[in-house]
């Protein structure tokens, strides 16, 4: 009998050492999941701690994270995000029609359908949309600097960087690599501060946004927005370029910049941070749903 109580003691002495551990695994592995932060790794957790104290809300932060990763465009990589593809071949661009732009421009199907609606409606309110910019890859972008490098008059490359970005970015941070942007009309702002001009961005302005399109660059004084200078031209297809951002965000660093003259400046100058997050309050907001 006696025997019998003390394999008993021993049982039950096992099982509370068990469960000690388990909890002791279980609070360090929920510090891994949370650090990775990813469906995988909650899934994971999941699985190795059935009884944690953790697993409802590893659950619903699993599905929150499944949601979102399935929200994102099924072409979305660094290598899209960043320009190193060549879009005239890519399954998911398309030419734009003649129509409505004076030369050879690509965009994503989705943004030009988009653009197409827009257009159409703008022309029945008595206004002409005309695509004077669309995709950019980052060969493309990059003779774009380049060009720009090597007349600047700038005495230091820090100089000559920031005189460049005023406008134009540098390759592998620019949302023209995305196939969602495009630039409208004219790419001088005054142009859209009178006359034809001023319709046009008025009418932007009032119907863009029912379209899926928004202006990244707007006034900087109005909300402290960092980067570039304003662009009135500009017109970003947030529905794809919302996720976009946000995987840019996630998976690239000032310390991948690379691949020509003044990339070593893109940590000091903190392109991400100022001039790929540079944008208006609408589109930074764009993902958020509390901001609706």
């Amino acid at each position: 009998m006696r025997a019998n109580y003390i394999r008993i003691a021993i049982m039950i002495a096992a099982i509370i050492a068990a469960n000690q551990l388990v909890g002791c695994n279980s609070g360090s592995d929920w510090d891994e999941a949370q650090q990775a932060g990813t469906h995988e790794a909650y899934e994971n957790y999941i699985e190795s701690n059935p009884g944690s104290e953790y697993v409802a809300e590893a659950q619903t932060t699993s599905q929150a994270d499944s949601t979102r990763q399935i929200s994102l465009p099924e072409n979305t990589s660094v290598d899209l995000v960043t320009g190193h593809f060549e879009f005239q071949e890519h399954d998911d661009f398309v030419r734009v029609a003649d129509s409505f732009s004076d030369k050879e421009i690509y965009l994503q199907k989705e943004t030009y359908d988009a653009y197409k609606a827009m257009a159409a409606r703008a022309q029945k309110d008595g206004v002409r949309l005309i695509i004077v910019s669309g995709t950019r890859n980052f060969w493309y972008q990059k003779s774009i600097w380049d060009r720009k490098w090597q007349n600047s008059e700038v005495s230091t490359d820090v100089g000559k960087a920031k005189e460049i970005l005023l406008y134009s970015s540098m390759p592998m941070t620019s949302r023209h690599h995305w196939g969602t942007d495009l630039d409208l009309n004219n790419l001088n702002n005054s142009w859209f501060e009178e006359g034809e001009g001023k319709i046009v961005y008025d009418w932007l302005q009032s119907n863009a946004n029912d379209f899926g399109f928004y202006q990244p660059y707007t006034d900087k004084s109005l909300n402290n927005r960092t980067g570039y200078e304003e662009e009135k031209w500009h017109w970003s297809y947030m529905p794809l370029a919302g996720s976009y951002l946000d995987f840019y965000n996630k998976h690239v660093t000032n310390e991948d910049i690379s691949g020509f003259e003044g990339a070593d400046l893109a940590p000091q100058i903190e392109m991400i941070g100022n001039y790929v997050n540079g944008v208006s309050v609408k589109v930074k907001d764009y993902n958020d749903p509390s901001s609706r």
